[in-house]
């Protein structure tokens, strides 16, 4: 089970995690209009998961607009799916005071069905850990990270190295 601190501070994550290699397990989360939204839903697509605990903090604020401007320069087989806690609304009022059109935010709200799947719920503070999945277009996860120190950014380079590399 990886490790994970807060300003240093030890934190328990809660559910499976998946290793590069394992085939993505499915989950449900919200979407900003209130629906559900499965991994299935994006089935052929090679797809991002950027995790983060919250959109109203600097560095999970910071970490979707860098994939977001990824996105922008990525071609239309590849999907960048930002998943927290936040409530689909919080989510919504972000991105549309950012200017983020495109960006797919969703929320673990309702059942932490992707917090536990993949690893991500933090016990402690019922957030999600921050972290960045790679999927391949044949469901199989070829990157996966969970950033030790939660108030650190997550290694863009290095999951985008290997989206470039399985495109």
């Amino acid at each position: 089970m990886k490790q994970i601190t807060m300003n240093g501070n030890p934190l328990t994550l809660a559910g499976s995690q998946p290793k590069i290699g394992d085939n993505a397990p499915n989950f449900t989360v919200t979407a900003t209009n209130l629906g559900d939204v499965n991994l299935t839903d994006f089935k052929g697509k090679t797809i991002v998961l950027s995790v983060f605990p919250s959109i109203d903090t600097d560095v999970c604020a910071m970490q979707t607009k860098k994939f977001y401007e990824k996105t922008v320069e990525l071609n239309k087989d590849i999907v960048i799916l930002s998943i927290s806690k936040d409530l689909p609304f919080a989510l919504n009022r972000f991105c549309a005071a950012e200017g983020l059109e495109q960006a797919i935010t969703l929320s673990d709200y309702k059942t932490n069905d992707f917090g536990l799947k993949y690893g991500f719920l933090i016990n402690e503070l019922q957030l999600l850990a921050r972290g960045v999945v790679v999927i391949d277009k044949n469901n199989v996860i070829q990157h996966i990270e969970y950033v030790a120190e939660m108030t650190n950014e997550p290694d863009y380079t290095a999951a985008l190295d290997v989206v470039n590399k399985i495109m």
